[in-house]
């Protein structure tokens, strides 16, 4: 992503309480998240101010943790006050916030049950996930490679740092090729999800998206599953097989950092950008636009 190094920038970090200088917000080398990947993290965006779900990533980042046997010494509401307070320091409006977790260094090896838990919340201006112009005429998909983690593998509901190692071997593969991302499959090879983002696909009327249960059922997934609803769209959560998406229509993928993006092919299998993903894209964007008080 263009600008400067993540590490060198002007602003404050919130860091387990104290809002410290950017470039002064580090960690050992030898902490334990870096060797064996004990971290959670979650990805929010701002809109005029206003940080969309807040609490509801609050509430999946502590559960995150203690999917992942360690539990975060802040409340919710604690957190998501810390956001709040980062965000107005950096003076930006519309923004992405990054919380992330962590085991610290007291102990290296395997088993650390003695390490410091830490609690990281930074903010930097981030635009389209997707080329603009590749956006609205639909992203092109590559299949990944590697799968997603059988749930009696992995905590698959978490949004745990070393579940997304495959997503960057499969998005940086995906994107050699010439491709923006790679669609996933599930370790039954299933229709999955994207490397940071859920599918969705619409057939007949209907929008059909796979059941997320080895994989993230994203905040914005819900989201949109319910703005569908509202309009009186039927949605059908099921698995779907790789060779029925010859059938679909339309295709879009959802995300806090993909909001609702079109899809125009899947590898062999192409998709018109139609009324009823312009529709979502319209309908989200007036979810996460805070609404001025009436006056």
């Amino acid at each position: 992503m263009a600008g400067p190094a993540f590490d060198d920038r002007d602003g404050v970090i919130w860091f387990d309480g104290h809002m410290v200088d950017w470039r002064e917000a580090k960690v050992h080398v030898l902490t334990h998240a870096m060797h064996y990947a004990s971290a959670v993290f979650e990805g929010e965006r701002a809109y005029g101010g206003d940080i969309f779900k807040s609490t509801a990533h609050s509430e999946r980042l502590k559960q995150s943790a203690r999917l992942l046997d360690f539990d975060i010494p802040y409340s919710v509401a604690e957190i998501d006050a810390a956001k709040q307070m980062v965000l107005a320091r950096s003076g930006l409006k519309d923004a992405y916030i990054r919380p992330l977790a962590w085991r610290g260094s007291e102990m290296m090896g395997v088993s650390a049950q003695a390490n410091k838990i830490h609690l990281a919340i930074a903010v930097w201006e981030w635009p389209s996930y997707f080329n603009p112009a590749e956006r609205l005429k639909g992203i092109r998909l590559d299949m990944a490679r590697y799968r997603r983690p059988d749930p009696a593998t992995a905590p698959c509901t978490s949004k745990a740092a070393g579940l997304y190692m495959i997503c960057t071997i499969s998005k940086h593969e995906a994107e050699r090729k010439g491709y923006a991302d790679a669609l996933m499959l599930d370790w039954q090879g299933r229709v999955a999800e994207c490397t940071g983002a859920n599918v969705f696909f619409t057939k007949d009327g209907a929008i059909h998206t796979p059941t997320a249960d080895c994989f993230l059922d994203g905040i914005t997934r819900k989201t949109v599953i319910d703005l569908a609803r509202a309009r009186g769209f039927e949605v059908i959560e099921r698995r779907i097989m790789p060779d029925e998406m010859e059938g679909f229509v339309e295709c879009f993928i959802t995300g806090t950092a993909a909001e609702v993006t079109p899809v125009a092919e899947i590898g062999p299998y192409k998709f018109t950008v139609g009324n009823m993903t312009k529709t979502l894209m319209e309908d989200y964007m007036e979810a996460v636009t805070p609404k001025k008080n009436a006056a």
